[in-house]
């Protein structure tokens, strides 16, 4: 019985080590999902910042066909790494919005121009109020509203090359 005895503490160490490296083999997702998915678009109305396009309200998003929100910031690299997949969201003829986060009309102009721009409507949401209220804890981020204003989903990061077709479907299920 004493023999036991002496073994437990290696053994209670072993177990220790074991859970330890398996959090670290395992890591936990930290992405940050919105509380809104299924639920509609908190009310907002955000003025215009880039040149020539109108500004955006949540009203927008309640004209019957479903849309994309992006969210974006001319500061953000990874919103220049997913441009060319907006474009090419666009091109395949969808609808997208945009929110500008903590942005100033002369950069969003410079980013628009650099890296294309797809989108119809973009607001200037100068102190995260709106992206906060959408749940949504960094940029890029883009959710599917659907006609009626519901979010449908979400896509936090920026959308790769792969992601496009699940967009796809996420309209086509919003519909």
């Amino acid at each position: 019985m004493k023999r036991w005895l002496v073994w437990l503490p290696l053994c209670a160490f072993g177990v220790i080590v074991a859970v330890i490296a398996w959090g670290l083999w395992q890591p936990a997702d930290r992405t940050v999902r919105s509380a809104l998915v299924g639920r509609p678009l908190p009310d907002f109305v955000l003025p215009a910042i880039a040149p020539g396009k109108p500004g955006l309200a949540s009203a927008d998003f309640r004209q019957g066909s479903p849309r994309l929100l992006n969210v974006f910031a001319s500061w953000c690299v990874p919103c220049v790494a997913e441009a060319p997949q907006l474009l090419t969201l666009k091109a395949a003829g969808v609808p997208i919005d945009a929110i500008a986060i903590k942005d100033t009309p002369g950069d969003v102009s410079a980013f628009l121009r650099r890296n294309g721009d797809p989108y119809a409507r973009v607001g200037a949401d100068a102190h995260s109020r709106v992206q906060l209220a959408l749940g949504s804890s960094g940029v890029p981020e883009t959710f599917v509203v659907d006609g009626k204003g519901v979010i449908r989903a979400q896509h936090v990061g920026d959308i790769r090359a792969e992601d496009v077709p699940d967009l796809l479907q996420a309209l086509a299920d919003a519909k």
